[in-house]
């Protein structure tokens, strides 16, 4: 509320200052403005929210380069963030102003069949922040409770690099993995290093293959078991070499290229497990016979669940993995259009990228 001596011009102008937030918009494709938008208003169920950090997705930087079929513009990125609690109705979760938390930004009908089933990460259409609705990259947004999730101590930071994981996470989950496996994750970028920090903690054997021996490094850093440089070696025979010609009991695509799915075909061994995150663009031409002959189970993965983001938060706030030597640069986010060229150009030597709001 406005105070009583806040009248005539000042009166005014305050009320502005009061009632709008600074937001970063996607305007059109390699167009972004820091723009002023009206402070958000909680419903019923919902709470007020101080955004501190913002990750950028692959999806945003297709958005800013008009790459991403789903979005609309002017669009507000973002779907990776923390958050501090500004209000929030009584809960049973025992959230409370001034909790640092992230959310749940996937939202489902509830009424599809997918829905109706409980698979609501695969909702028949499903919004996701950022992409088919506006998204984070602003001071302050709304969310409803049940989407929010206790941050545990974890820092804005590291809060902020959660759900990134967790799509790692649940396609870790999406077949078995078990202790002594040899999983190969092909594409290191930031799906793929969250994969393979995923296979790992279910006892794994992993080794990475990328073209970029930048992000072969980082996947040691993470604990890679090997690493494989696709531009420089044959795939398939570092594999024979790794496998003692067996091939690799689970392969995962993180890349979304037709050439890589082909190489988690080539590479897998007889009855194993392919899993496709890399979201692909371009078709993808084989003769469909190898899956029979090699009895192969591809399992697609969409988003992830509740549970995958307390997983995730546990396992970061028991000191399983330090995720914040993911993040490459913060920017301020006056200097969010620089981000996003930054990354539209990035040569591989970027990660994870952060916005500080």
């Amino acid at each position: 509320m406005l105070p009583a001596e806040c009248t005539g011009e000042s009166g005014k102008q305050n009320e502005k200052e009061i009632n709008t937030m600074k937001t970063v918009l996607i305007e059109k494709p390699f167009e972004i403005a820091v723009t002023d938008t009206e402070m958000p208003v909680p419903k019923e169920g919902e709470a007020l929210l101080k955004v501190l950090y913002c990750g950028v997705c692959g999806a945003d930087v297709a958005s800013y380069t008009g790459n991403q079929p789903f979005t609309t513009y002017p669009r507000i990125p973002g779907h990776e963030f923390s958050a501090e609690i500004v209000s929030i109705p009584e809960n049973d979760k025992g959230l409370k102003p001034g909790d640092i938390v992230t959310a749940n930004p996937y939202f489902n009908c509830g009424t599809c069949y997918s829905c109706r089933r409980g698979f609501v990460n695969c909702c028949t259409d499903n919004q996701t922040m950022g992409v088919q609705r506006d998204g984070s990259f602003r001071e302050y947004i709304v969310m409803p409770v049940e989407r929010i999730y206790d941050g545990k101590g974890l820092s804005a930071k590291e809060l902020a690099l959660v759900e990134p994981f967790t799509i790692s996470y649940h396609a870790l989950h999406r077949a078995p993995v078990k202790p002594g496996d040899k999983v190969l994750v092909v594409g290191a970028g930031p799906i793929g290093l969250f994969a393979l920090i995923a296979a790992k903690t279910q006892g794994a054997e992993v080794y990475v293959a990328d073209v970029l021996e930048g992000r072969l490094e980082k996947a040691l850093h993470f604990g890679a078991t090997g690493v494989i440089n696709s531009a420089t070696s044959d795939i398939k025979e570092e594999t024979m070499k790794i496998t003692n010609g067996n091939g690799f009991d689970v392969c995962v695509e993180a890349c979304g290229l037709s050439v890589t799915f082909l190489s988690c075909i080539e590479c897998a061994a007889f009855a194993a497990n392919i899993i496709l995150i890399g979201n692909g663009k371009k078709e993808t031409t084989f003769l469909h016979s190898i899956l029979l002959k090699k009895e192969l189970n591809v399992f697609g993965s969409r988003n992830s669940y509740a549970s995958d983001f307390k997983a995730v938060i546990d396992l970061i706030s028991g000191g399983e993995v330090n995720v914040l030597d993911m993040v490459s640069a913060v920017y301020p986010m006056e200097r969010a259009d620089e981000a996003f060229k930054a990354l539209a150009e990035n040569d591989g030597s970027l990660s994870k990228v952060l916005i500080e709001m």
